[in-house]
């Protein structure tokens, strides 16, 4: 099996459902001339042409709009948003119109509309330009998030978001572009709520999302040496949750640790931690902790921005405390 980076697997998927479907399109600042800043969209235009691929004015609200009205009315928009931050300005067309309007058309209505952004701090791009926003998006009934931790999560997701009927947003970690991965040649697609167990275990679960993964990951490695089993699960999507794969675990490990970047109150790990304590409370040995980003602004300076996100050193301390038996309590 090759292996290609995240940036050539988001490429790959978009070309061919473009290839298969001529109702699906792009649009969004700089994805025909430039690429996108992170040039993963690059050569699409050349074979699609401005048709299809459609560059657009600094208003992202006006752009994710007619997405919106383009969806309802036959076509498949991808709508690439340059930072996951600019999300804030699309939240009415996005979470307003987009995840509403079957709902209010008894069903006749569906918005099959992807919008690609993504997330992540420690890139050194200040408080405006690091944010990890996947909960908000998360809270609203009508629309579903995928959270790729991988290139074969992330080609294989795309595939599938855009073949959805529903509003589908995805994130991607703006550090993991050049990651590469083995990806298959031959077509898949990655189902909705089908959790992957990235590594067995037996004493404690790590559920991770996007970047976290690896996080976890290199958590569960220090943690091997010491004789402690992490079990590793991605979640790949985070609305619809897998919440049989994650119980499973959980019952089995007695202990568990949610890892998420986004900010760590009202987030992603507290949704999980709250469903795993009230599904399976009687099979902790220990409460299921949180790990996200702390809530502040993420800093510009280096030192202080490095330290606002879990990292794998602190994953595996506070994994080694609940197989203690410590009491840890949350930041």
């Amino acid at each position: 099996m090759r292996e290609i980076t995240l940036s050539q697997a988001v490429n790959e998927a978009i070309a061919e459902e473009m290839r298969r479907d001529p109702t699906v399109f792009l649009m969004g600042e700089d994805v025909a001339e430039a690429g996108t800043p992170f040039k993963v969209l690059s050569g699409l235009v050349e074979e699609f042409g401005t048709d299809r691929v459609l560059d657009t004015p600094i208003s992202e609200p006006g752009f994710v709009g007619l997405a919106v009205g383009a969806a309802m009315t036959g076509a498949r928009p991808i709508v690439d948003l340059m930072f996951g931050d600019f999300i804030y300005l699309v939240m009415d067309q996005l979470c307003n119109q987009a995840a509403k309007q079957h709902y209010m058309s008894g069903g006749k209505l569906t918005v099959p509309m992807v919008l690609r952004t993504n997330i992540g701090a420690t890139r050194r791009s200040a408080a405006q330009h690091s944010q990890s926003l996947q909960a908000l998006v998360a809270h609203i009934p009508g629309v579903k998030v995928a959270m790729p931790s991988s290139a074969y999560e992330a080609k294989g997701l795309m595939k599938t978001a855009i073949r959805d009927n529903n509003p589908v947003v995805i994130f991607e970690d703006k550090l993991m572009y050049q990651d590469k991965a083995p990806v298959p040649e031959e077509e898949y697609l990655i189902p909705f709520g089908e959790a992957h167990i990235k590594r067995e275990g037996s004493d404690i679960t790590f559920i991770a999302t996007s970047s976290m993964v690896q996080v976890a990951e290199k958590a569960a490695a220090l943690l091997d040496a010491e004789g402690i089993s992490a079990e590793v699960i991605d979640p790949r999507t985070i609305v619809p949750l897998d919440e049989a794969t994650l119980l499973a675990s959980v019952k089995k490990t007695s202990r568990a640790i949610v890892i998420d970047e986004g900010h760590q109150s009202y987030g992603v790990t507290a949704e999980i931690a709250s469903r795993l304590n009230e599904k399976a409370f009687y099979h902790l040995d220990a409460p299921v902790l949180r790990m996200g980003a702390m809530d502040v602004p993420v800093p510009f300076s280096p030192a202080l921005e490095d330290i606002t996100v879990p990292t794998p050193e602190g994953v595996a301390a506070n994994a080694r405390k609940l197989c203690a038996g410590e009491m840890i309590h949350a930041a």
